[in-house]
């Protein structure tokens, strides 16, 4: 069972700041991720807005997840770093996703899709070859469903037929495999192929930004 007050407290913010924002339009509206808004000096919602969330589908997705892979994370690396990672995450996301969409002056997000990707992602390069339950069912190892899941973001960036912040959880990623490496460094050694490996989505994204291909 896992009780750690850390995990417990992000959960918990989530919760209540969603819950807010389900009950308060103008609450919800002041604290989403807006690009105009942000880029008029609103850096604030770069932040607030991981902590709401679109519906309670959406939020118990992303806090199931979270409360599932974090313990990979406190248990091996500690508090701290986590919330290193959780924070790291969060801010790289939303980072990649001015990249991306700064000039889309109405684009709107909510979400902890990014921060809890990089705990996801984080967790994967440490245990690469852990077992992942695909709908809680379907046996998957772990480095399949993160690579499988950074390709299909890309495809999401690329069609843009949903309202996901396909962008958000690709930056997240990022975070938490970076954060990840300076902290163990030694993975780089000891998990040489798999590092590489988890590597090659980030690099065709960039390679296809470079491109004009998103």
């Amino acid at each position: 069972m896992m009780d750690n007050i850390f995990v417990l407290a992000i959960i918990g913010a989530n919760v209540l700041f969603s819950i807010k924002g389900f009950n308060d339009e103008s609450f919800f509206r002041k604290y989403q991720f807006h690009v105009g808004s942000i880029r008029a000096g609103e850096q604030i919602r770069m932040i607030s807005s991981a902590f709401l969330h679109a519906d309670i589908v959406h939020l118990a997705f992303n806090m199931i997840a979270l409360y599932s892979f974090a313990p990979v994370i406190t248990q091996t690396l500690g508090n701290l770093t986590f919330l290193l990672i959780y924070a790291g995450s969060l801010i790289f996301g939303s980072l990649l996703t001015m990249v991306f969409h700064g000039n889309e002056y109405s684009y709107r997000a909510v979400g902890a899709s990014g921060a809890v990707t990089g705990i996801i992602y984080s967790a994967i390069l440490l245990y690469p070859d852990m077992t992942i339950g695909i709908f809680g069912i379907i046996p998957m190892p772990a480095y399949i469903f993160g690579i499988g899941y950074l390709l299909y973001s890309i495809y999401g960036m690329k069609s843009r037929r949903d309202n996901i912040g396909h962008t958000a959880h690709f930056g997240g990623a990022i975070g938490g495999y970076a954060i990840t490496l300076l902290k163990e460094p030694a993975l780089l050694q000891e998990s040489t192929f798999m590092v590489i490996l988890l590597a090659v989505p980030i690099i065709i994204l960039f390679v296809m930004a470079k491109m004009g291909k998103l």
